[in-house]
């Protein structure tokens, strides 16, 4: 990135400039100025933020017992399960007494982050509840509907328990210039508390002393424009800027639905389901991003900061809700058919972001009049955001293949358009249309493939799945494609009033993360691969 050029009236080497940018300074005094302006608009950080929330929230997985995870999750064909409640109600309907479910789950979450030639690996592992459900059944006895059974179930559709980890030494650019590119075209006043910048990242950097307007040097400059005494004098490609960079981000929280569904049993034939699904959401990420090592090449001399440290906390709540409606055929007793629709989520979110910049200044003579700074630390007040949010709706199909008692083999696929997600606002003069723009543009629809099946041998079942979810952005991200492939395997034990089944679920991914970005081709990308183990337990009554 370019450092916004400073007018100087007389012609001075790279040092000198620096070194005028370091003395010069006494020429500015500070005023403080209140200014009490409301944001009316939702805080985001960069410009792709909520295009990239309505991705993670939309892009979940059918979760559902161990029976059902340990074949890829494929059940929109089967029925039988309390899953089913979730995924097609009219697998209800193929109960044939009343059941009561509990899963425990463990899941450990790895991730290498490759950035500057350099590989991190990170873990986090937390245990949880992925699901249970009561299956109230009755018969019906009339001479077609022959069934009839109640589900109350709950399934966590999204696990956002992540860390990932990164480091390395940057001679291309710094966070300080993203801040300066950022601060470019705003008054100065607006970055103080109280100002309409003030709880930004670059409001922060900016009362760190991180970045100046012009005017700090040249009285006459644009105060528009902005630069920094960690900076590099644009006009001379020599004078090279290292930093050494490390950033940790930790994620955690849950995508989760209840869901109260019916299905019904016409002649052990056709099955028809229904159901209302009641979402909720909570998301938190913390990111500590640190700046160290300035180094000048025309200057080694140069050493004002010994690091900078910003830290950002974003939690988001919501609450949603749906329906879902299904039917299984089964035209020969060997195979059975399903279809289900899941109609749009319309959440209802809220979000509280806070940040923090705090500098370690090496006792730097700033306003060169004798006056040195050394620890300095502002905290953004709590910026709240309360908005609309509608996820994009799913239809799905599948197919089963009995082998007489031995078992089966289903698959589903899936149909889910991305590209769909749509955020709006309850609160008179706020557009979304820009970032629902960007949705549209960014992705796109895809199909999920998932395949499964199960060999019994007496009591105990074996299982085995995979699944697939393509990349839903239309075209390939910083040379990553976020296809996800899960591997799945389990076992299980029936009896005629107890099961126990286990599963294991392996996924693998790809991702990429740009701690900032600046307008240059430059800007820091960091490339991930992800991997997750999932391990659950799932345990049966009926009665």
């Amino acid at each position: 990135m370019e450092v916004l050029e400073v007018e100087v009236h007389q012609e001075q080497d790279a040092v000198e400039t620096k070194l005028k940018i370091k003395h010069l300074i006494s020429m500015k005094k500070w005023s403080i100025l209140l200014i009490g302006i409301s944001m009316l608009t939702p805080l985001v950080v960069n410009a792709q933020s909520f295009a990239e929330t309505a991705l993670l929230f939309s892009r979940t997985t059918p979760g559902g017992s161990a029976r059902i995870q340990g074949m890829g999750s494929t059940q929109v064909s089967l029925g039988g399960d309390y899953s089913s409640a979730y995924s097609n109600p009219a697998g209800l309907g193929m109960f044939n007494r009343s059941e009561f479910t509990f899963s425990l789950g463990f899941n450990s979450a790895g991730s290498e982050a490759s950035y500057l030639n350099n590989i991190t690996s990170e873990n986090k592992n937390n245990f949880h509840i992925p699901g249970f459900g009561l299956v109230l059944h009755k018969d019906l006895g009339k001479r077609k509907l022959l069934t009839g059974s109640f589900g109350i179930t709950y399934n966590r559709i999204n696990n956002f328990n992540k860390s990932f980890r990164y480091e390395g030494t940057n001679a291309n650019n710094s966070i300080v210039d993203y801040f300066i590119e950022d601060a470019t075209g705003q008054n100065p006043n607006t970055f103080l508390k109280g100002g309409s910048n003030f709880n930004t990242p670059t409001g922060l950097a900016y009362n760190n002393y991180l970045i100046e307007d012009s005017t700090f040097v040249d009285p006459n400059a644009s105060p528009l424009q902005y630069l920094s005494v960690l900076g590099t004098y644009p006009s001379n490609p020599n004078d090279i800027r290292t930093v050494y960079q490390l950033e940790e981000v930790r994620t955690t929280g849950s995508q989760n639905q209840f869901n109260l569904s019916y299905g019904a049993n016409f002649s052990d034939k056709i099955f028809f389901g229904a159901g209302l699904g009641i979402a909720s959401l909570r998301f938190e990420a913390n990111k500590k991003y640190r700046e160290s090592d300035f180094n000048f090449v025309l200057d080694p001399t140069f050493n004002p900061l010994d690091n900078l440290l910003l830290e950002e906390q974003i939690e988001i709540d919501g609450n949603g809700i749906n329906g879902t409606f299904g039917v299984i055929a089964r035209p020969i007793d060997l195979i059975q058919l399903g279809i289900s629709y899941t109609t749009p989520t319309l959440y209802v979110m809220t979000d509280i972001y806070r940040g923090t910049v705090t500098t370690q200044w090496n006792d730097f003579d700033y306003f060169g009049d004798g006056t040195f700074i050394s620890n300095v630390s502002e905290e953004s007040e709590d910026v709240i955001s309360e908005y609309n949010l509608q996820t994009p709706s799913r239809l799905t199909v599948g197919t089963s293949v009995f082998i007489g008692t031995s078992g089966f083999i289903t698959a589903d696929i899936e149909m889910v358009n991305y590209s769909g997600a749509k955020y709006s606002s309850d609160i008179s003069g706020i557009s979304f249309n820009p970032e629902n723009e960007t949705i549209h543009e960014l992705y796109q629809s895809t199909i999920n493939y998932r395949v499964g099946g199960e060999y019994r041998i007496n009591n105990f079942r074996f299982r085995a799945g995979y699944a697939y979810m393509p990349d839903p952005f239309k075209t390939e991200q910083n040379g990553i494609t976020r296809k996800i492939s899960s591997y799945s395997s389990g076992l299980g034990y029936r009896s005629k009033k107890f099961y126990a089944d286990l599963a294991i679920v392996f996924t693998q991914g790809k991702n990429s993360y740009r701690p900032y970005s600046i307008n240059s081709v430059d800007s820091p990308l960091v490339t991930l691969d992800t991997q997750a183990t999932l391990g659950v337990l799932t345990l049966g009554i009926s009665f």
